[in-house]
């Protein structure tokens, strides 16, 4: 049986563009292209629709993000980010004209006509980074999950919008999938989280939750690099790094929803940031030293696993395995 696709299909969603939105969605893929280290080893996997659109969700993030990690002001900030969210309002409105100044803003608007895109996932983003702005801290894991899903969850969720779904039998049901989307943005937040902690330790940010870094003896923070004397940081880590399994476990059942591109797409970003994590598992430490990465072989590697299915099929089996 053939499957049921749901949103627009590749054939009705590729159609020819005008000069002014192609070069804004040029504009967005060269963001991606410099900024997304690993972001961008995933969507080169998409065709070329898919891949513009999630171009512009890219660089209006990036955009978002870089207000709250940037140094303006608090004040000059909050202002930004209200300025940023009038123009998504006027993306929402259909009032963005193909010859705006702004490629971003065109790129998008464009982006949100081809596809069902929940454009309200880009609020939650500057609302997760007006918590950045407040310097906002976690008492539990329920508090920073509320956060996580602002700034990533939502990413998962507007992701979908343009990757569509196919309902496949023997699949778990395409109407969980925007939920399995939302844990996958919080398994890779999570594993951000665990590898900058130096790096958010010395802007004055602490993102893990007070109650396990009291737990594991953390509370006073890992500044010039170390953890506090008689802090069991490794075991700290062991414990976010189980949590962020469970996360990935859970979302992973995304994979069969999606089509074939799309879903190595998904697999290429996911799999970069399951490699990350087991790194961060096997030497807890190196993330006090410096940011953990994988080098690009490593991570072509990954896109090459998740273009062939097999991260998709595996999940499929074990589906059909929990049924029986």
């Amino acid at each position: 049986m053939s499957p049921t696709v749901e949103g627009p299909t590749h054939a009705s969603a590729q159609t020819a563009v005008s000069a002014p939105v192609s070069a804004a969605y040029s504009y967005c893929e060269a963001v991606t292209g410099s900024q997304a280290r690993n972001f961008a080893y995933g969507i080169r996997l998409l065709p070329t629709d898919k891949r513009h659109a999630m171009s512009a969700l890219y660089a209006f993030s990036r955009r978002v993000d870089d207000i709250g990690d940037g140094t303006l002001p608090t004040e000059a900030k909050f202002a930004r980010l209200e300025e940023t969210r009038a123009v998504l309002g006027r993306i929402r409105a259909g009032a963005v004209d193909e010859d705006d100044t702004d490629p971003v803003a065109v790129a998008l608007a464009h982006a949100a006509r081809r596809f069902p895109i929940p454009l309200g996932g880009l609020d939650e983003l500057i609302d997760g980074v007006l918590m950045d702005v407040r310097g906002e801290t976690y008492e539990t894991w329920d508090d920073l999950k509320t956060y996580c899903r602002c700034v990533a969850g939502a990413i998962g969720r507007l992701s979908l919008g343009v990757f569509g779904t196919v309902n496949v039998p023997g699949t778990p049901d395409a109407a969980r999938a925007s939920e399995y989307a939302d844990t996958l943005g919080l398994a890779l937040q999570l594993t951000n989280i665990l590898r900058d902690v130096r790096e958010d330790a010395g802007n004055g940010r602490t993102y893990l939750p007070a109650e396990d870094l009291a737990k594991f003896g953390c509370s006073e923070g890992f500044q010039a690099g170390r953890a506090a004397p008689g802090a069991d940081f490794a075991g700290l880590v062991h414990h976010e790094v189980r949590r962020a399994r469970s996360l990935f476990a859970e979302g992973y059942r995304l994979l069969p929803m999606l089509d074939r591109r799309s879903g190595a797409c998904v697999a290429a970003m996911a799999g970069i940031y399951r490699r990350l994590l087991d790194r961060i598992e096997r030497e807890p430490e190196a993330v006090l030293r410096g940011r953990v990465s994988l080098p690009p072989h490593e991570k072509a590697y990954v896109a090459v696993r998740g273009l062939s299915g097999l991260d998709a099929r595996t999940v499929s089996r074990q589906a059909v395995r929990r049924r029986m």
